[in-house]
């Protein structure tokens, strides 16, 4: 019977394999599009995620006018490793970068310090970065594979719930977006939002 289990299990484990190489279509071409400016969707730890190459501000502008948000709210970015967002933060210690590991392995979002030099279509009206090193498994490989960080607020008109599969995406933005299908995680709820330095939630 234990014998039986594993296998099950271990067959699952490989199907979820297949399945993650194969929903995300080739790097390049991802590449492509989002230098070219272009929107793109994708599961995340709750719900499918908008977004957008953090550096294009047209993109990031599209992307804020497509969803209905104001700039003055800012937006999440998410990334695989720190490096990819170290551009836009104040310095961190070897400790805080771990730290920030272990939350983003937990879906926490932090509120971090952000430097002058961050672009305000991306912190509006603060002077902190909404940031998450997310370890989903397809959203952490899409930020490995482009090498770059990820606007990623949640897939839907403000005051809409949020698209929790790859066809309501397709329902909701059709052609301005391109929708990468995947499994959601195990999240009931969008990230959790902490405040970097004073460990406050604003989003539970």
């Amino acid at each position: 019977m234990r014998k039986c289990v594993a296998i099950s299990v271990g067959a699952r484990l490989v199907a979820d394999k297949i399945a993650l190489r194969q929903s995300l279509p080739s790097s390049r071409a991802l590449a492509a599009h989002l230098n070219r400016g272009g929107l793109i969707a994708y599961p995340t730890e709750a719900c499918f995620g908008l977004g957008c190459d953090p550096r294009n501000r047209p993109a990031v502008q599209r992307l804020l006018a497509l969803k209905r948000r104001p700039q003055r709210k800012g937006l999440i970015l998410i990334a695989a490793k720190f490096n990819q967002v170290e551009r836009y933060l104040k310095p961190l210690t070897g400790a805080e970068q771990q730290r920030l590991q272990q939350d983003g392995a937990q879906a926490i979002t932090n509120l971090m310090p952000a430097k002058s030099s961050c672009p305000r279509w991306l912190r509006g009206e603060h002077d902190t970065l909404a940031v998450r090193l997310t370890t989903h498994p397809l959203a952490a490989r899409l930020c490995r594979e482009l090498d770059r960080a990820l606007v990623s607020t949640s897939a839907n008109v403000s005051g809409k719930h949020p698209a929790k599969t790859a066809a309501a995406c397709q329902k909701m933005f059709g052609e301005k977006v391109w929708v990468l299908p995947g499994k959601l995680g195990n999240r009931k709820r969008p990230s959790l939002i902490r405040a970097w330095t004073d460990g406050k939630i604003l989003r539970q």
